[in-house]
């Protein structure tokens, strides 16, 4: 049997020397899988191939590879720690400038990827002066320089691993960007995951999700599922009549959705009829979730724990989650955090607020503080000299120490002196039986400051009805915080992770 280590790939190690036959991963949409043995061979193999192409202790590596290749990011991930370098997970969405930029500023010197996004891959390896190794599943042969993946896993498949320490660097996670440029946070080995390595009790059930690979909830399916003795069941594309059919068929025990899947799944007209039981946990993050979701996800799942929990990529192990008997009790709640996780809320001068009073929230992991990498200003300006993370969301904790999340402290609208949470308006709009989705922002009002404009996603077949909205609204909301401007679109501007990129939303015509 193999030791235990101080890295998370030790944990595939172990794996695959206790249940190297087990089933480890799978692509549902692909029927591919991979056992732990082959997992760890694999990234064994490439880990040599990367080292014999020159990729040294602590350089960046790039692993650019879509959903549609999560086996192969999986190998491809555990290999570049391995090797003893440093996995810089890339956004497949982002154009080529923008790639550019980002592995430019980490100063890449390899990149994996695959046949349909290479032609990308070698123009940005033109620009991005410390890139020179490319390694392709597929089309290698079509570029000078470009190596071929599979060829490359050839090597020797025995354990292979360069020294590293738990202060030495694992990933650099780059930020969503909702808000302007992305910022690469730095992940240490020693911080890089919320649960330790050791021996789980291995069940064979699946944890089902569909995060994209490079973003923090993408990187937290990698290993975790083996810790809690299960499998990852990975579904690259969502579609919520699929997601219910699967997991009717497949039985898996935990789940993990961003708000809008679950939106999605909430409307879907199958969604009373398939037997979900096998489910004892249903995760729900990336942003906050409409209490009306909530609880009729709750409803259809009654022997399951179904929570909005609340993470960010700056916090790392840092978990804010809602006990299973408080989720009908503390609507609106993402629960409290658990230990060694502090956090509080304070105002402008940060002074602690009272309970209810909304403030920005910070919360501190003594010990496993991350920063930006190559940002000493922005580091400065986000992580307190005591260690605190200014998380950026407004927030509340009610006198029993529950948290409660009320947007992002640049999406407040002040309107003419009264703050206004759009999370407040938008659960309203949710509540709208012709409502699929909403956001609201604020705009600019030559008298108020600021005014408020809400965006409306409508469920099908339902007809736009400007004025039956905002009575709506009118009926429910402050004179303050009812929406001036009501637009309806096709869809929202989302990320990756499905956040609603709320400054990409245009100016709306006043209804």
């Amino acid at each position: 049997m193999p030791e235990w280590g101080d890295l998370q790939v030790d944990q595939l190690r172990f794996m695959a020397g206790r249940y190297g036959t087990e089933v480890a991963y799978r692509d549902l949409d692909a029927g591919t899988q991979v056992t732990f043995a082959e997992w760890d061979e694999q990234s064994n193999r490439l880990a040599r191939a990367l080292v014999e192409r020159g990729v040294a202790a602590g350089d960046r590596v790039s692993v650019y590879l879509p959903s549609e290749e999560a086996l192969r990011w999986i190998v491809t991930y555990a290999a570049v720690h391995k090797a003893g370098a440093v996995a810089v997970p890339t956004n497949t969405r982002l154009s080529a400038p923008e790639l550019v930029t980002i592995l430019g500023h980490a100063e890449a010197s390899a990149l994996v990827t695959c046949a349909e996004l290479l032609d990308t891959a070698v123009k940005v390896r033109k620009e991005v002066s410390p890139l020179r190794v490319v390694l392709s599943a597929g089309r290698a042969g079509d570029h000078d320089g470009v190596d071929d993946y599979d060829a490359a896993l050839s090597t020797d498949g025995s354990d292979f691993q360069v020294p590293r320490t738990v202060d030495d660097l694992a990933d650099i996670m780059y930020t969503s960007g909702t808000t302007g440029l992305p910022k690469g946070v730095a992940v240490r080995h020693r911080n890089v995951a919320m649960i330790p390595n050791h021996e789980p009790q291995w069940t064979g059930g699946g944890w089902i999700h569909g995060a994209p690979m490079f973003t923090f909830a993408g990187i937290a399916f990698i290993y975790n599922p083996m810790k809690m003795g299960l499998r990852g069941d990975y579904l690259p594309k969502f579609d919520a009549g699929r997601w219910l059919a699967i997991v009717a068929s497949e039985r898996p025990t935990m789940a993990f959705l961003v708000p809008a899947m679950a939106e999605l799944l909430v409307a879907h007209p199958d969604f009373e009829q398939p037997d979900l039981t096998s489910l004892h946990s249903v995760s729900i993050g990336s942003a906050p979730l409409a209490p009306r979701t909530l609880l009729r996800l709750q409803k259809r799942l009654p022997d399951a724990t179904v929570s909005n929990s609340y993470g960010m990529t700056e916090a790392g192990a840092a978990y804010i989650v809602m006990p299973k008997d408080q989720v009908t009790k503390r609507i609106g709640s993402v629960g409290k955090p658990i230990p060694p996780m502090e956090l509080k809320i304070v105002d402008e001068q940060d002074t602690e607020c009272a309970p209810r009073e909304v403030g920005e929230l910070l919360t501190r992991m003594l010990g496993s503080q991350r920063e930006y990498y190559k940002d000493p200003d922005a580091t400065s300006s986000t992580w307190t000299a005591d260690g605190w993370l200014r998380s950026g969301d407004l927030a509340y904790l009610d006198e029993d120490g529950f948290l409660y999340i009320a947007g992002r402290k640049k999406d407040m609208i002040i309107r003419g002196g009264n703050n206004v949470y759009p999370v407040d308006i938008e659960a309203v709009l949710l509540e709208h039986p012709d409502v699929q989705e909403a956001a609201v922002v604020g705009i600019p009002h030559p008298v108020l400051g600021e005014d408020v404009a809400a965006f409306v996603v409508l469920k099908e077949p339902a007809q736009p009805d400007i004025d039956a909205l905002l009575g709506f609204c009118a009926e429910r909301l402050a004179d303050y915080k009812r929406p001036r401007h009501l637009t309806f679109v096709g869809e929202l501007p989302r990320n990756a992770t499905g956040k609603v990129m709320k400054h990409l939303l245009r100016h709306p015509a006043a209804p």
